[in-house]
C-alpha cells in the first residue's frame, strides 16, 4: 500500500524505493503518530467529516494499533514506506471503509512535523533527567569534599589552590545551563502544525486551537508554509545536544589527566574501568574518554542538520526526511553517556594527600601580591615584587616559600609575618566572596545548588 500511488503507472524502483523508505527510523514515531491521528479523528468529527460510526471504528482501530506496538505485536510489511502507511495500511485492515477518511484535510507533511515535535516534547523531559541525576552525582561528591585542597589550573599550569568541591560544582552549573536551554526549548517545540496539510493549510473546518490543546502544544502553528518546514526545533536541540557533549568532554578530558599516575588525583573503581588486552596492569578510563569522543559526534549530527537545512526552499522538501536520524542518535548518546559518567564520579576514590602534595608554594603568588596591597602597595607593584621574588627562587632552585626574610625585605615591603601567607588553606579561605572557592562560599553553593534540585522533584 501507497499514499500515493494513484497516478503512476509503474511501482517505484527497487533501488529507488530503499533510498526513498523511512521506515527503518521514524517507525520510533509510531505511538506520536497513532496518538496524534486519534486527535485528528476527533477534529475531523468536529468538523463533520466523520459520523459517530466512522469516528467510533477508527479510534477503536488505533488504540489496537497502540496496543500492537505497545507489546511487540505490530507487523510491518514490504509495502509500509514509512509509520504513517504503516498504521493507515493496519488501519484499513482492522477499521475498515472509514479508515480511507482518516487522511482527510492533512498531508504527511503536517503530520510527520507534528509526530516529531510530540517526540521531542515527550523526550525533553529524559533528557533533562538524565542531566540533573549527573548534576546530582557532582553534588554528592563535592558534598563530601569540601574542604579537600587541589591546585586550580589555567592553560594546564598550576594556578592557585581550591577545594575540590569548587571544582565539582563547576561542572554542575555548566550542566545547569544546559538543563536550562532544553527546558526553553519547549515553548518552541510545543507549536502544532497538524491542519496546516501539504503547505496550503486544510481546507475543511477543523478547530486548531482546540486540536492544538487536545495534544498538549501551547498553540497551533501560525503559518501553514512555515509550518511543515520549520525544524528549527530540531536543530536547536541538537545544539543543545552538542554543548551538553563539550561541557561532558571538558570533565571527561579532566577525570583522563587526573585519573593518571602523574596526578593521581583520583581513582576510577573497576566497574567504571577498562583494561588492556596486552598489558596485565593497566586501568583505563575508557568512560570517559568515549563521552569525550562522542562530543565530537554530536557536533558532527548539528553539523550535518544545519548543513540539510541550508537554502532549501519554502515548505517542504524530502531533504527533511534527513532530520529525525540525528536527533534521534544524539538522544540516545546523551542517554546511554549520562548515568554512566554519573556511577563513575559516585563510586571514584578521592586522593587527597596526592591534591595536596600538589599545591607547590608558587601557587601562592596572588596571595603574595595580596598581602602587600593590603601593606598599602598599588597591586601593579607588588605583581611586579612578587615577579622579582619568584624569579630569586628560580635562580637559587628554591621553592617559594624558601627565601629568607632578608631576600624578601630586599624585594618589596615584606614582614616576618610573609610565611603565613604560605598556608593554602588560609589562601583558600579567603577567597570567601560569593561564587568564590572558600568552604563557607561553596557551601552556599552547596545549599543553591540542592535547592534547586530539590525544588524541581517538588
Amino acid at each position: 500500500m501507497t499514499l500515493w500511488g494513484g497516478r503512476f503507472s509503474t511501482k517505484l524502483d527497487e533501488k529507488a524505493w530503499m533510498l526513498n523508505t523511512s521506515l527503518p527510523f521514524d517507525r520510533r514515531l509510531a505511538a506520536q503518530d497513532v496518538l496524534g491521528s486519534i486527535a485528528w479523528a476527533g477534529a475531523l468529527l468536529e468538523a463533520g467529516i466523520l459520523d459517530a460510526a466512522e469516528h467510533a471504528a477508527i479510534c477503536a482501530g488505533l488504540q489496537a494499533i497502540a496496543a500492537e506496538f505497545a507489546s511487540g505485536a505490530f507487523v510491518f510489511v514490504e509495502t509500509d514506506e514509512d509509520i504513517h502507511t504503516a498504521v493507515e495500511r493496519r488501519l484499513g485492515e482492522l477499521a475498515g471503509p472509514a479508515a480511507g477518511k482518516l487522511h482527510t484535510g492533512r498531508s504527511r507533511n503536517d503530520q510527520v512535523a507534528t509526530d516529531f515535535r510530540l517526540w521531542l516534547l515527550e523526550t525533553l523531559p529524559q533528557v533533562d533527567q538524565a542531566i540533573a541525576g549527573l548534576q546530582a552525582a557532582l553534588l554528592a561528591v563535592a558534598r563530601r569534599n569540601q574542604t579537600v585542597l587541589m591546585p586550580g589550573y589555567t592553560h594546564l599550569q598550576r594556578a592557585q589552590p581550591i577545594t575540590l568541591a569548587h571544582w565539582l560544582l563547576s561542572h554542575f552549573w555548566a550542566l545547569q545551563r544546559d538543563r536550562s536551554r532544553l527546558a526553553d526549548l519547549r515553548s518552541r517545540t510545543a507549536v502544532l502544525p497538524l491542519g496546516c496539510g501539504a503547505l496550503a493549510g486544510t481546507a475543511f473546518p477543523i478547530d486548531r486551537e482546540a486540536l492544538s490543546a487536545a495534544l498538549g502544544f501551547d498553540r497551533p502553528a501560525e503559518n501553514s508554509l512555515d509550518a511543515v518546514s520549520d525544524r528549527d526545533f530540531a536543530a536547536e536541540f541538537l545544539f543543545c545536544a552538542a554543548l551538553t557533549g563539550q561541557h561532558l568532554s571538558r570533565l571527561s578530558e579532566a577525570m583522563v589527566l587526573f585519573t593518571t599516575a602523574e596526578f593521581g588525583f583520583f581513582e576510577l573503581s573497576d566497574a567504571f574501568s577498562t583494561g588492556s588486552s596486552l598489558m596485565p596492569q593497566k586501568k583505563n578510563p575508557d568512560l570517559f574518554e568515549l563521552a569525550r569522543g562522542k562530543a565530537g559526534t554530536l557536533l558532527g549530527l548539528l553539523t550535518g542538520l544545519m548543513a540539510t537545512l541550508k537554502g532549501l526552499p519554502s515548505t517542504y522538501d524530502k531533504d527533511l526526511q534527513e532530520d529525525k536520524a540525528p536527533v534521534f542518535q544524539a538522544t540516545d548518546t546523551l542517554l546511554a553517556i549520562l548515568p554512566v559518567l554519573a556511577g563513575a564520579l559516585e563510586t571514584m576514590t578521592i586522593r587527597a594527600d596526592k591534591m595536596r602534595a600538589a599545591l607547590d608554594p608558587g601557587l601562592l603568588a596572588t596571595d603574595l601580591a595580596d598581602y602587600l596591597v593590603r601593606k598599602g602597595l598599588p597591586f601593579r607593584e607588588a605583581h611586579a615584587a612578587v615577579g622579582r621574588a619568584v624569579r630569586l627562587a628560580a635562580q637559587k632552585g628554591l621553592p617559594l616559600d624558601q627565601l629568607s626574610l632578608a631576600e624578601w625585605q630586599s624585594l618589596g615591603p615584606f614582614e616576618a609575618d610573609v610565611t603565613r601567607v604560605f598556608d593554602p588553606l588560609e589562601a583558600v579561605q579567603r577567597r570567601s566572596a560569593a561564587g568564590g572557592t572558600a568552604p563557607e562560599a561553596v557551601a552556599q553553593q552547596i545549599e543553591q545548588a540542592q535547592n534547586l534540585l530539590q525544588g524541581e522533584k517538588s
